[in-house]
């Protein structure tokens, strides 16, 4: 009986010790996180493949999903074309089904504007415009319907704070990149001081969201990465004045807490920079690769990254914990697979 008995009490031991292994590739424990308000996002969706992962990102329970750009597959000047394509990811039954629940905001990419790096020169921008915002249901009174470009703020109410997220069109007034016909990378730096990533209108616009916010966090959506650029493709490194402008304008509004979120790479990453006269680091989170990645990545260089570059197919969350001013940042793949986590403490 004894024996009996030591060998029922060595199975509880194993089977204890099982259920404790390798706690980073656990799904999130929502209990553990102490989220005041949890924001999901990502980029770089194929609506002709399968969709993995909204299974995976509900059971984060986002306050709100955003797109980071494209949202579909579509470079075409035929807008019937990109209207069914936009059906096709619309009923997508995954998708369809986390719509239901979860509440979504979004900009745009070049897939889902029409043109591949495309930027103010493509001519069919104002009816794809219309289509994107029919795609996101989006009322027919919006001031975005009457507005060139996609831009969009809105504010979240949470236990007496706000959070406030800024959606920037990085596409509709974008002017002429300069190529890099040396290096092999794509595109190289503009003479300091010539081009525009968002036109005049949209950046007086940014510049009143960011001086008139009473937010204690101010969430930033760039379709393209604004710290790393030294890999040549498109990023804001490609208007290097243009850089410096937004970090100028973030350090004179007096905007708290800025964080800028991004994608369009099939790859994702968190970058960090500290600003001189800035009371909090800039923080980029790249999340790009919903249905496809860059699944054979061999590295580049980004001097501000931390942690690793992960080429899976993933999503990003931001957990915002209000009673110690800490931001969780997770990359999160399927199955809710943690492949990278960063938490930023702010004042």
């Amino acid at each position: 009986m004894n024996h009996l008995k030591a060998i029922f009490i060595l199975f509880l031991l194993v089977l204890s010790c099982k259920t404790n292994e390798n706690p980073k590739n656990n799904p999130p424990d929502l209990k553990e996180t102490n989220a005041d308000f949890v924001l999901a996002f990502g980029s770089c969706n194929n609506q002709t493949l399968a969709n993995p992962l909204w299974a995976a990102i509900e059971k984060n329970k986002p306050n709100v999903w955003i797109w980071g750009g494209d949202v579909i597959y579509t470079d075409t000047n035929d807008m019937a074309f990109m209207a069914e394509n936009y059906r096709k990811q619309k009923t997508n039954a995954d998708y369809a089904a986390f719509t239901k629940k979860v509440e979504v905001l979004a900009t745009w990419d070049d897939h889902d504007y029409g043109l591949n790096d495309g930027g103010v020169e493509y001519q069919k921008k104002a009816e794809a415009q219309q289509l994107f915002l029919d795609f996101l249901d989006v009322d027919k009174n919006d001031v975005r319907r009457k507005q060139e470009g996609v831009y969009f703020a809105k504010n979240y109410s949470v236990n007496s704070k706000i959070i406030k997220i800024i959606l920037l069109d990085t596409r509709y007034f974008r002017t002429a990149l300069t190529a890099d016909n040396k290096t092999g990378k794509r595109y190289k730096p503009n003479v300091y001081g010539e081009g525009t990533m968002l036109g005049e209108v949209q950046w007086e616009w940014l510049k009143n969201e960011l001086q008139n916010s009473k937010a204690a966090y101010n969430i930033i959506v760039s379709s393209i990465q604004f710290l790393s650029g030294e890999h040549g493709f498109e990023a804001w490194a490609t208007m290097p004045h243009e850089v410096d402008k937004l970090t100028n304008l973030l350090k004179s509004s007096g905007a708290k807490n800025a964080i800028i979120l991004s994608g369009d790479r099939h790859i994702s990453e968190i970058s960090k920079k500290e600003i001189d006269g800035l009371p909090y680091p800039i923080i980029d989170f790249t999340s790009s690769g919903l249905t496809h990645s860059y699944s054979d990545f061999k590295g580049e260089s980004n001097k501000y990254r931390l942690g690793n570059v992960v080429s899976k197919k993933s999503f990003g969350i931001l957990n915002f914990n209000f009673k110690t001013n800490a931001v969780t940042m997770k990359i999160i793949g399927e199955n809710n697979v943690v492949f990278e986590t960063y938490t930023q403490n702010y004042q």
